[in-house]
């Protein structure tokens, strides 16, 4: 049941990214940017909007930043070849690289990696005891800080009462501190993103190892595009308009993706795809 769910998924695909492609060659067609939902939509449209801009100029052609309500949503659109370039976590790169043709271009230097945020009045040493049988927070059940959360309670043998599922970092972060949860799980560059006052009344309770963080993917459809593409990416790299977009979200530029860093996401790579599966059945 299985292998028939994934080849009708795969061949719907293929008949929706034959559309996309036509559509795609008219040069007044919007080139459309997925970005992973890692916080609210308008955070995202104006953290990305240098970047928008200067692929805009570079194409001559409207660009969009575009993203979806949450993870699993966006997952099962990049799928089917919504988007001409996506920005997105190393898990679902992979799985967008596997399934959907997706071509893996680069990512930044600044390591990636998962926190868990508290109070910071949740005891150093015994914390599982605190978060046992309690409410915690994730951003969806497909994004890569989720997923190693709850990894992290498996680890720690915490069976929460219930996990809530937030769209964005920042609400996360109220409702921790408002104590309708116990810990939320975020990545560490969204913690640093919050005000300082919010900050102030969080503490990092755990830290995952780094993972492969926000990945660029050129759909292979722009395959013609693709030493363009590389060309503006690098020349944004070195703008005034990027310098200060690396430094304002503590980045620190783009580099090459290393051998094997999309490889060790399979594990979390295969539950996306178990939870598109399961959903499509339904």
């Amino acid at each position: 049941m299985h292998t028939m769910l994934m080849s009708c998924m795969r061949w719907c695909c293929g008949v929706v990214l034959c559309v996309y492609a036509a559509l795609s060659m008219a040069s007044d067609m919007p080139f459309r940017i997925g970005v992973a939902p890692h916080t609210s939509a308008r955070l995202i449209l104006q953290q990305y909007q240098p970047l928008r801009a200067s692929l805009e100029k570079g194409l001559g052609r409207p660009v969009e930043i575009a993203t979806a309500s949450d993870f699993t949503d966006f997952a099962r659109r990049g799928l089917r070849g919504e988007f001409d370039m996506v920005i997105t976590t190393g898990h679902q790169a992979l799985l967008l690289r596997d399934d959907a043709r997706y071509i893996p271009l680069l990512t930044y230097r600044a390591p990636f990696q998962a926190v868990v945020v508290g109070l910071p009045s949740l005891p150093q040493g015994n914390v599982a005891s605190h978060v046992q049988g309690k409410t915690v927070l994730g951003l969806s059940p497909s994004s890569l800080v989720t997923l190693w959360g709850i990894h992290w309670l498996e680890q720690n043998k915490i069976r929460p009462q219930r996990m809530q599922f937030i769209s964005a970092a920042d609400s996360m972060a109220q409702l921790v501190i408002q104590q309708d949860a116990v810990v939320g799980f975020m990545s560490q560059a969204n913690y640093e993103k919050l005000g300082a006052d919010i900050r102030a009344q969080l503490r990092v309770v755990a830290r995952s190892p780094e993972m492969a963080g926000r990945i660029y993917l050129l759909h292979s459809r722009q395959h013609s595009r693709l030493p363009q593409m590389q060309r503006l990416l690098a020349q944004f790299a070195q703008s005034p308009e990027g310098l200060q977009y690396f430094q304002e979200n503590k980045l620190d530029g783009y580099r090459a993706i290393k051998p094997g860093e999309l490889e060790v996401m399979r594990p979390y790579a295969e539950e996306v795809r178990r939870t598109l599966t399961t959903s499509s059945a339904h």
